[in-house]
């Protein structure tokens, strides 16, 4: 702030100052994100780590990742078609459940252009309420198209 007017503070004097004026500084805590502890046997591994796809949509991959934006968290499910290694479908809810992983799937789906279908579902894929699904290539999230 003061930089910007020719001023130079030191770290320790803005805590001077802050101590002073009676401000408290309040980060948030790491945000508690569940962890599987056991593998899902009523989910077939089909790909077994072998992810060399001949052509597109004969293998998808799939991941949720969570963002911190506007003062909250929200979901990110992504599709990979892992032939093309682009993305085929993704969509974005306020919660991790199964509506957030079936919207990116509903896209993949009801599409014929790919990446174009993605972004003109932007608004229907960012207001359904948000599947955990494994990461990476041979987890429970890869699946034969």
């Amino acid at each position: 702030m003061s930089r910007g007017r020719g001023t130079h503070i030191g770290r320790f004097k803005v805590h001077a100052l802050i101590r002073e004026s009676g401000l408290v500084c309040k980060q948030s805590g790491p945000h508690k994100y569940k962890q599987a502890k056991v593998e899902r046997p009523d989910i077939p591994n089909r790909l077994d780590r072998e992810c060399d796809a001949t052509g597109p949509d004969q293998v998808w991959c799939g991941d949720i990742t969570y963002i911190w934006a506007q003062g909250r968290w929200h979901y990110l499910a992504v599709v990979l078609d892992l032939h093309r290694r682009r993305v085929v479908g993704w969509s974005m809810s306020s919660h991790p459940d199964a509506n957030l992983v079936a919207a990116a799937l509903d896209v993949v789906t009801s599409s014929e252009g790919g990446l174009k279908a993605c972004f003109s579902t932007l608004t229907r894929a960012v207001s359904t309420p948000a599947v955990s699904s494994g990461s990476g290539c041979g987890a429970t999230g890869c699946d034969r198209a």
